[in-house]
Order: C-alpha cells, then sequence, then structure tokens
C-alpha cells in the first residue's frame, strides 16, 4: 500500500513525524499489509507565509498526488493517508475542492487517519501570529501565516463551510474510511503561565477532543414572530427551522498518554522506531485493515470503547459555535449582540450548573461566538430543559431587531451539548423596518422637509 504522511501548521522539518513511518513499517506485516518504507512518502506543504490559503494548499497538494511516482495529471493511483493537526483539515478540503460529495466513489484516498486534527478549529488560534509563534508547543519560535491562522481560528468562516459540506457525505458507501485519534494528555513542559489554553481540560494542549472529533451536528433556530414570550423587554420565539443535522458516524478514539507534540508525549513525534506496539501504532494499523461498512463499524466500536475507558470518571467536554444573522441574510456582527445560555422550568441564566461554561471565544472577523462547555455538568440540567437567549442590536429606530429566546420543550440537553462533539447554532433573526423608512407625500405649493421624521411604531412589512 501506498502511504502518505501530512504534517501540522507552521512545519519547516520532515523531523515533525518521528519514527512513526518506520514503527508502522515495521509493524505492519504483522496486520497483513505490504508497507515497505519505501512506499511512504513525507508531505511537505508551506503554511508559514501569510499569502497562502487552505485552497492554495489543496491545490499545490493535488498537483503533488500526480506528481508521485506511477501517478499522472489523469490519475492518482490509491493511498491511505495519515496527517496531524491542520494536515487533516487540509486533506479534507483537497477531497471537498476535488471531489466532493457527488464524486467521493472516484476518491483515490481510501483511509484517512487523523491525529488530532483541528477540524473545528483551536482555541490558540485566537492568540496572533506573534504570540502563537512563540509557543514552543507547537511552533518553535515559527510565526504562523495569517491566512491558515485564520481558517484555524474558532467559529471561523472556513470551518463552518466545510463541515456543513461534509455533513453530507457517505463514507462507508463510497469506500473512503476517515478516522480520528486524538490525546486529552498534557506535556507541563509546555505550560504558559499566562496562556491557560496549553493546560485545558478535555484537550491535547493545542486541540480540543470536541475541536478534533467529526461527530458533530447543526442545529438552526428561526424567530417565530407569531410566538411572544411575556418578558421585558418584548421577546419572541426561537423555534427550529428543521431537524437537527448530524454527522455520520466517524470512529474516534481517545487517548490519556498523547498530547498534541513534543518528543515526550507527542502522539506522532514521541513514537520510536521500535516501538512496533505502542497504541497509536496499533490502532492506525487496524484502522488500514477496514475494507467494508462492517469493518468500520466494528473499528468505531472499538475506539469507542477504549475512548470511554480512558475518559471513565472524567468530565468531557463540548464546544458551541452560535452563528447570528437575519432574514435578510445580514451576519450580525461580533459588537451587535449578547447571548446568553438559560436553564430551568423558567428559562433563566443563573439556573444555569455551576463551573459549566469552561471559555468564551469570540471570532472578530465572523461575529460568531463559541462556547466550550463542561458537557457533564449541562446534562445534570433539571428535566434537560435549557434555552438560549440572544439580543442584537440596534433594538430600536428605524430599522431595529427584537430580543428572542428559544425553550428547549422536549430537546433535551445532551441532544444539543455531545460530549466530546461541537454543535453549530445558526440562529436566524427577524429584521424589521420602520414604514416611516420610505413615505410618499402629495404635491404642495412648497418643499415639504422630512429632516426631523420619527418612527412610527408600525412596521413596512406588516409583521
Amino acid at each position: 500500500m501506498q502511504l502518505l504522511f501530512v504534517h501540522g501548521w507552521s512545519v519547516t522539518n520532515t523531523a515533525t513525524y518521528g519514527k512513526l513511518p518506520e514503527a508502522l513499517s515495521a509493524s505492519a506485516a504483522d496486520y497483513g499489509m505490504d508497507l515497505d518504507i519505501q512506499h511512504i512518502y513525507l508531505g511537505k506543504y508551506i503554511s508559514f507565509h501569510d499569502e497562502v490559503t487552505m485552497d492554495d494548499i489543496a491545490r499545490a497538494m493535488d498537483r503533488a498526488l500526480r506528481d508521485l511516482p506511477g501517478n499522472s495529471d489523469t490519475s492518482i493511483k490509491p493511498f491511505s493517508c495519515i496527517t496531524h493537526s491542520t494536515g487533516g483539515p487540509v486533506v479534507r478540503f483537497w477531497v471537498e475542492k476535488f471531489y466532493g460529495q457527488t464524486q467521493l466513489k472516484q476518491l483515490p484516498l481510501k483511509h484517512l487517519v487523523m491525529l488530532a486534527p483541528a477540524n473545528h478549529g483551536s482555541a490558540l488560534a485566537k492568540l496572533g501570529k506573534a504570540r502563537v509563534g512563540r509557543i514552543n508547543a507547537w511552533f518553535n519560535g515559527i510565526e504562523p501565516g495569517q491566512r491558515v491562522l485564520d481558517w484555524l481560528s474558532l467559529g471561523s468562516d472556513g470551518q463552518w463551510n466545510m463541515n456543513e459540506k461534509y455533513i453530507n457525505y457517505d463514507y462507508a458507501q463510497t469506500g473512503f474510511y476517515p478516522f480520528v485519534l486524538t490525546g486529552q494528555g498534557i506535556d507541563r513542559k509546555f505550560y504558559d503561565f499566562i496562556n491557560s489554553y496549553l493546560v485545558e481540560e478535555g484537550s491535547d494542549g493545542v486541540v480540543r477532543v470536541a475541536g478534533a472529533n467529526m461527530n458533530y451536528r447543526y442545529f438552526s433556530l428561526i424567530q417565530s414572530w407569531d410566538q411572544i414570550i411575556r418578558k421585558r423587554p418584548l421577546t419572541s420565539r426561537l423555534v427550529p427551522d428543521n431537524a437537527v443535522r448530524v454527522a455520520e458516524q466517524i470512529p474516534l478514539g481517545v487517548y490519556n498518554d498523547y498530547s498534541h507534540t513534543g518528543k515526550k508525549m507527542g502522539i506522532m513525534q514521541s513514537i520510536g522506531k521500535d516501538e512496533t506496539a505502542a497504541p497509536i501504532v496499533t490502532d492506525i494499523l487496524k484502522c488500514f485493515q477496514v475494507k467494508n461498512r462492517k469493518d468500520y463499524q466494528n473499528r468505531s466500536n472499538e475506539l469507542d470503547q477504549l475512548s470511554q475507558e480512558n475518559q471513565k470518571g472524567d468530565d468531557r467536554f463540548c464546544m458551541l459555535v452560535f452563528n447570528i444573522r437575519d432574514d435578510e441574510g445580514m451576519q450580525i456582527g461580533k459588537d451587535d449582540y449578547d447571548l446568553f445560555l438559560l436553564a430551568g422550568n423558567q428559562y433563566q441564566a443563573h439556573k444555569l450548573p455551576k463551573g459549566f461554561l469552561i471559555d468564551r471565544q469570540m471570532n472578530d472577523k465572523t461575529g460568531r461566538l463559541v462556547f466550550y462547555i463542561d458537557a457533564n455538568k449541562m446534562n445534570e440540567i433539571k428535566d434537560g430543559k435549557f434555552g438560549i437567549r440572544v439580543v442584537a442590536r440596534p433594538a430600536k429606530g428605524f430599522s431595529y431587531y427584537v430580543a428572542a429566546e428559544f425553550h428547549s420543550d422536549g430537546i433535551a440537553a445532551n441532544e444539543i451539548m455531545i460530549p466530546n462533539q461541537t454543535t453549530y447554532v445558526d440562529i436566524k433573526l427577524h429584521r424589521f423596518v420602520d414604514k416611516n423608512v420610505f413615505r410618499f407625500a402629495k404635491v404642495a405649493n412648497k418643499p415639504v422637509s422630512f429632516k426631523n421624521i420619527q418612527p412610527s411604531g408600525e412596521t413596512a412589512d406588516n409583521q
């Protein structure tokens, strides 16, 4: 079999792969595979220049694949791929760009094993180029490229759009088998006293388990002006626009003893060439053995059992990514709304479990708000009742928004806030326009000024 490795973000040396290629080659025969070291190729892509985008990298990857021995401009031989960190989204971007949902059966990539992939971004990206470049846990003093950094920032357009497309993929049916293997160990030597993300629970010090997992969902809410909640200020109801959309189940393995990187605990870099029995080596090779839907489901069950054992007794966490827009297609920016989570029979903020919120991060470019939540604590909510309140601005004037609330009413918290998973929540508000924004006047003997006209209190669209 032909095996390709694709590294993470701002890597400048193939030493990043450690001895994992050699360990896999030495063990492959035990799993019935022909994996000679000569069949392994180590990817080298540029991500540390500001002008380079994810799309640029995907286009260059396609050219590099066609330049490999045995391939051509019109043909790529079947291969398997191991990625680390940003390498996972890079390969997924290439799959979507050149094949997508409709051409997956023609995809030459058969097994995609993603080690600690930033599929839903990394909280560290928010810190900015210079600061992230100083974190040895990731970059060894190399400043990352800004365009890729923007993609990796929590709540980015790139993540939202790509994951929404992937939610419709049918993997096993088309012979494409992705896997996610990620750690939740922390290598304390990388500790940064100013930055708590490097020791964050439920992460490997760089990528959260919920940020790696390809089991995720989209939940859409729309403001219903027909349903008024008796609350001041005036508040209307947010109701589900459609059923919760859930991605096809992807095998996920979570490990306690692996961190994101480093020679001591790194999920890839710490493996020696003689460590043929290391958990990550044996689990990767078992993933490569998958040949059909039944194998894929069995591998998923095995890795799920492994994850449950490794997380037994621990709190598990989830991410909520909120996108706020109006029904005219306008994105409501970071300074123009407030969002609150609610709980209890009366749907109040003070009824939320103590310590449920681990982190709250706003994406300044997209206006999306990302909550990192203790899913175990949220599942303690009485009767599973939870809510969301959005107060957008302006709240009065010629054009304005009315506050809106979602009350779960039968949708339990554990259907939206899933341990180890990310939920994208799309909220669409109604934009009200006062009828006095545009009026006609009768012809008069002298001009009539409308400079000081005030809102009428009646809307232009009869709402």
